[in-house]
């Protein structure tokens, strides 16, 4: 590495499996290396896209901090998942993605060498964009069991320390789909109280929920209202991965800082794509579309669980992928991908650099592909694994 703050960021993986997916020009290979989703947008928000390539106002970098109507939309979303008012002027800036929030989150928020403590596996981004901001992973283990992915309130506590600058949660999470309820957010309120910390949600999933239950943000906690950054995304819920739109919604101390850090960082979202993001969470429909959708994702997840029964997978609460612990067949993650690649003609990421308990597991993303294309993901499996 030329320089010192990627010596600890090794990639994600995703791209080479991807880009060996693309170069193949093989339609039998199945797709479940990446986080797509064949699952078609809100109709309004293809109808105000198709609009806005005729709109001269949306060919501009500004406003910097994204277009009044989105900060507006974005407020409004999260203040209605969290029950809490914010401040569209103040309390909200538009991103471009939801990840780049992430790291402008912590880029405003993390001296170098403070900790950011996180669940463990995680998606290697977000590992990633702490290692950039010069921060230092601070992993909680996230267990696997017959029923799903659960962590421990108490151990989740005591990784918060007083070199603690954050602590990043997400539920579901990326990529086992793991949830957090008022059990963890009671115990993190009275870990944080002593301690200068905030807490950064990653909010991109927490509709997706297999359980039909509403979402429990931490913002909703009294004791972490005034210290929680939420980060959202147009991406997931709303499928709109392309037009790469999300918003920080945050207490208006530190949102400050984070769209300065925007402004230096991105600049500026998509201009086109912002005010079809706003229609789609202004939508009187949009909770039943999020429910419809992943309703689909519900389905492929538990077709995918029946074809793979007698391999070692875990349960996901919701979100878009799940786990398989190729360890246990004996193989690295990495080996089983490339024999499901050349054999079993099935794309999967092998989890290294996701966390310490992530380099166990192989991910497969049940979002992108329909129904009547998994239904032989067992033969192929034994053709490729045994």
């Amino acid at each position: 590495m030329s320089v010192s703050r990627l010596r600890y960021i090794p990639g994600i993986g995703v791209d080479e499996i991807g880009d060996a997916a693309d170069a193949a020009h093989d339609p039998d290979l199945l797709r479940m290396e990446n986080l797509d989703t064949d699952v078609r947008p809100p109709r309004t928000a293809l109808d105000v896209t198709h609009a806005a390539i005729d709109d001269d106002a949306a060919n501009s970098y500004l406003p910097f901090r994204g277009h009044s109507g989105l900060r507006e939309a974005a407020a409004a979303h999260v203040g209605r998942m969290t029950g809490r008012a914010y401040d569209p002027a103040t309390e909200c800036v538009s991103v471009a993605g939801g990840l780049n929030g992430v790291l402008n989150v912590l880029l405003a928020t993390v001296e170098p060498g403070r900790e950011v403590v996180l669940c463990d596996p995680v998606y290697a981004g977000l590992i990633n964009r702490i290692r950039l901001a010069g921060g230092v992973p601070r992993h909680v283990p996230c267990t696997p069991g017959p029923t799903g992915w659960s962590v421990d309130p108490d151990e989740l506590a005591a990784a918060v320390g007083p070199n603690t600058a954050a602590v990043l949660v997400m539920a579901p999470a990326m990529p086992t789909g793991a949830l957090l309820d008022h059990r963890h957010w009671e115990a993190l309120a009275t870990a944080v109280a002593p301690y200068d910390c905030w807490i950064v949600h990653d909010a991109a999933m927490e509709r997706i929920r297999f359980d039909g239950r509403r979402p429990e943000p931490p913002a909703a906690h009294p004791g972490l209202a005034d210290r929680t950054i939420t980060v959202g995304s147009a991406s997931k819920e709303l499928r709109l991965i392309g037009w790469r739109v999300g918003w920080v919604v945050g207490p208006a101390r530190i949102m400050a800082d984070v769209g300065l850090v925007g402004m230096t960082n991105v600049v500026c979202q998509v201009g086109i794509a912002q005010q079809a993001v706003a229609a789609a969470l202004n939508a009187p429909d949009a909770d039943e579309d999020v429910a419809a959708a992943t309703e689909i994702w519900r389905r492929r997840c538990e077709l995918v669980l029946g074809q793979l029964a007698d391999y070692p997978c875990v349960r996901p609460d919701g979100g878009w992928s799940l786990l398989v612990d190729t360890t246990a067949l004996g193989l690295t993650p990495r080996e089983a991908s490339d024999r499901l690649f050349r054999r079993g003609r099935v794309a999967a990421t092998p989890m290294t650099g996701w966390g310490p308990r992530g380099a166990d597991h192989l991910r497969l993303v049940f979002a992108d592909e329909p129904e009547e294309r998994l239904t032989d993901l067992r033969d192929r499996f034994r053709a490729a694994l045994g």
